[in-house]
């Protein structure tokens, strides 16, 4: 999956900088909009103002909200469905049910994400149906996948609950 670029991807401080400045660094960081801070033992961290974030919140939830209402339409779930190898080209290695899959899929876990804060349903769908077109684009692994464990019994499963 591509990785998803800041505006500021450019402007960056080190967290060294935000401690030894942090004034100076907030203001920085509101006059850009956001700022990348860099942390050498910690994932880099982005700061930015309250009201940009709210914001950033608001546009994903209204963004869901319409794709989910546009699913709820014939035409808009074509269009949708019709739209989704210009985003993702990896999908032309799923079929039509499996697509079908993936568009639902991913609209309920952006419906989680805007209305939940459950961000990571939407990588973890993307990367999951990635990993399900990229077996089923290899001929070896798909026949892998499919295969019979020859009856293989690997004993009972226990169910936690």
């Amino acid at each position: 999956m591509p990785t998803v670029r800041l505006e500021a991807e450019t402007e960056s401080v080190s967290f060294t900088d935000l401690s030894r400045n942090p004034k100076g660094v907030a203001a920085r960081a509101a006059a850009l909009g956001r700022l990348r801070v860099t942390h050498r033992d910690a994932p880099d961290m982005v700061l930015t103002t309250a009201v940009r974030a709210e914001r950033a919140e608001e546009n994903l939830t209204t963004a869901s909200r319409l794709f989910l209402a546009l699913m709820k339409q014939d035409d808009g779930a074509k269009s949708l469905l019709l739209a989704l190898p210009e985003v993702f080209p990896w999908v032309r290695h799923l079929d039509a049910e499996e697509v079908r899959a993936f568009a639902v899929e991913l609209l309920e876990a952006l419906s989680d994400a805007a209305e939940l804060g459950a961000g990571e349903a939407v990588h973890r769908a993307i990367i999951s149906w990635r990993a399900t077109a990229r077996i089923n684009a290899d001929p070896d692994q798909l026949r892998e996948s499919v295969r019979a464990l020859d009856g293989d019994d690997l004993g009972p499963v226990e169910v936690c609950g």
